[in-house]
């Protein structure tokens, strides 16, 4: 995690917010992770590779969202909240590579809906679209597999992180 990231996010009025922990709105992130992957795969049928793209990064998003919902965390900044997953990763709730992931999902949909890009393969826009299908499942999962202590674990590193004068880069 990049704690200096966390701490500025931690700072911004839209950044990352310590809630009330919310099963429902969890699932409703889910479903809207699912709705993403319903249009991804419809854009993959009539080829529009720029929305393709838009909307596998959304699936991920909003499956990572789901995690944040059901733990009380609150981010309405994208970086933010992605910088928060590097959290849940070192927790054990997602593996570290679904953090690198949404990432570079979310650079990949930055440079093909603000940008003329160079055009990306069919086969290449179908790898994406299979991984955004994986990482929510894997999103699911870890929605199903978390405990309490996981829980109270990263509210209370982001507690401690508000609280704690800034420093280096530093692991909580």
């Amino acid at each position: 995690m990049d704690v200096e990231t966390v701490r500025w996010c931690l700072r911004q009025k839209k950044g990352i917010r310590i809630i009330k922990p919310n099963e429902n709105l969890a699932r409703a992130y889910v479903q809207k992770a699912r709705s993403a992957l319903n249009t991804m795969n419809a854009t993959l049928k009539i080829r529009e590779a720029d929305w393709a793209t838009a909307t596998a990064y959304y699936a991920r998003y909003f499956a990572l969202y789901a995690l944040l919902m059901r733990m009380g965390v609150k981010s309405e900044i994208h970086e933010c909240t992605i910088a928060v997953a590097g959290l849940l990763a070192e927790r054990g709730i997602v593996e570290k590579g679904m953090v690198e992931e949404v990432s570079r999902s979310k650079q990949s949909r930055i440079e093909t809906q603000y940008y003329v890009a160079g055009e990306r393969s069919q086969r290449e826009i179908e790898r994406d679209a299979e991984s955004a299908r994986r990482f929510v499942l894997e999103a699911e999962k870890a929605l199903e597999d978390m405990v309490l202590e996981q829980i109270e674990g990263v509210r209370a590193s982001l507690t401690e992180l508000l609280k704690s004068p800034e420093k280096g880069k530093e692991t909580v």
